[in-house]
């Protein structure tokens, strides 16, 4: 290995109820691109953070160039040249690229040198941006351009990013993939975390697993399969969806017509759109992110109503019915954002359980809330879906996203809806537990339910999803069988270049 840049000793960290890294030891090399592995609430984010010193170690040491390393805050992380590129955006809409950058900045220049600057930067590695631009009007690939950008800025010598292809399109996975060559030809090393273990394959040098909480081993992605790497993360073989045949049913779901202003600013509008979804099916929506799967969703749960023809719940008019009659009637929905939107951070994970199925699981009685029957509820989620948890009292933000996304779409499917909607059902979530959704989506369609799955991971639509339709700037493709349909064809129905024609189906 090249000469050590990070060195890792023996760090621990604990939680009251949980130890989230165990005597954890690993070196970084410099101008290696070095994968941190592991299923959800294996420890990586609480790693990280002790790196960028946002979390400080019960036990253990680093040493950062032979010398000794313990960052108080990210400010000194950053001054001995650290940096971070976060799962989730940390940018203002309504500001400028430039704005939003100084903002992260200890003594900004100019905004006039600083725009000059993000230009020659950006430009120098293939991620060309325009510090004008307001942050709202970038795509969410742009967006992490803004992220990224912010973070070479300080030069640094270890750049760390945490599931940076979320929400990027195969053309822009490429590009930050050439963006991360480049830097580590130069000497910048970068700790690489994902899910997606082909593209860890293709881009890591080598890896590190952890395993609740422990370092469980090493590998060099290239020569090893994915598969290896997600049963070493597991400790488990791990199981593959398989889809049981079916008979369609009656139409479930359907839509006609819908057009819906965006209530953003930022957002993207639905314009006419047509779609049938049959009992027994489920049903793919693509897109890169910002195309309307956001409004799309909200027309679907009632959180926007619309005209009452234009939603048809098995044949009942219910566009201009809100969340809580639409969940009556047995449609459900489990939203991409997983803090605020699926799940309230500060309550319990019992109170979480409550708020969607007080209804569907006869959770209150005559205004009363059975909160035994609550907990039971929440216990059960917590079984069936494994998610890593000390119990159903704790705090929705206590969980890693992953466990919270486990426990967010076994609350819907335990509900048995009619139709489920569901949007990036397994963004963040390992490997193993992906494919343990994906079963349960499944599962739910051949018991008869509707399900429609909307989606920015083409592998995951193609399969579980008997069509597919793609969203481009507020309108959808009339969808296609997904038996035969290739990765070309697909990416010119995301684009709007092919397909898009509106159709009744």
């Amino acid at each position: 290995m090249s000469d050590i840049l990070l060195s890792i000793k023996g760090l621990t960290k604990a939680y009251p109820g949980v130890v989230a890294n165990s005597n954890v030891s690993f070196d970084i090399g410099e101008g290696q691109v070095h994968a941190l592995l592991g299923e959800n609430g294996a420890g990586k984010s609480t790693l990280v953070k002790m790196i960028y010193g946002l979390v400080k170690p019960d036990s253990g040491t680093m040493t950062l160039r032979g010398k000794p390393y313990a960052p108080a805050e990210p400010r000194a992380a950053r001054a001995d040249g650290i940096a971070m590129v976060f799962q989730h955006f940390s940018l203002f809409d309504a500001l400028n690229v430039a704005e939003n950058i100084a903002l992260g900045m200890e003594n900004p220049p100019p905004m006039r040198d600083l725009a000059r600057r993000i230009r020659e930067v950006s430009e120098t590695y293939g991620l060309p941006l325009d510090p004008y631009r307001t942050v709202g009007d970038l795509s969410a690939g742009e967006r992490q351009r803004v992220e990224i950008i912010r973070c070479l800025l300080q030069d640094p010598k270890l750049l760390i990013m945490d599931e940076p292809t979320s929400v990027l399109t195969p053309q822009e996975v490429q590009i930050l993939f050439e963006t991360l060559r480049k830097l580590s030809s130069e000497g910048t090393a970068i700790l690489y975390i994902s899910h997606k273990l082909e593209e860890i394959r293709a881009l890591c040098d080598h890896a590190t697993v952890l395993r609740l909480g422990k370092n469980v081993g090493e590998c060099v992605p290239r020569d090893t399969s994915a598969r290896d790497m997600a049963e070493l993360m597991v400790g488990a073989s791990l199981k593959t969806p398989t889809r049981a045949g079916r008979d369609l049913g009656a139409a479930a779901l359907d839509i006609t017509g819908l057009s819906v202003a965006s209530p953003s600013a930022f957002g993207t509008s639905l314009k006419n759109i047509h779609l049938t979804v049959r009992e027994g099916e489920v049903l793919g929506i693509g897109g890169v992110a910002g195309n309307g799967q956001d409004e799309l969703l909200a027309a679907l749960t009632g959180e926007v109503l619309t005209d009452a023809d234009a939603v048809k719940l098995k044949g009942r008019p219910i566009g201009r019915l809100g969340p809580i009659a639409r969940r009556n009637l047995g449609l459900l929905t489990a939203p991409e954002e997983r803090l605020g939107h699926a799940a309230a951070p500060d309550m319990s994970l019992t109170e979480n359980a409550l708020l969607t199925g007080w209804v569907r699981e006869k959770l209150q009685n005559r205004g009363f809330l059975k909160w035994g029957a609550a907990q039971g509820f929440a216990e059960t989620i917590i079984k069936g879906f494994d998610v890593r948890t000390p119990g159903p009292g704790n705090a929705a933000r206590s969980l890693s996203g992953g466990n919270l996304q486990k426990f967010v779409i076994g609350r819907e499917v335990l509900q048995n809806p009619a139709v489920l909607v569901v949007n990036q059902p397994t963004w963040g979530v390992d490997a193993a537990a992906a494919a343990a959704i994906r079963q349960a989506l499944l599962d739910l369609a051949a018991g008869g339910a509707a399900v429609i799955c909307i989606s920015q991971d083409l592998d995951e639509l193609m399969e579980i999803a008997d069509r597919f339709a793609a969203l481009n700037e507020g309108r959808l493709s009339a969808p296609r069988e997904t038996t035969g349909l290739t990765v070309e064809e697909i990416g010119l129905m995301m684009g709007g270049a092919h397909g898009m024609e509106v159709a009744d189906v």
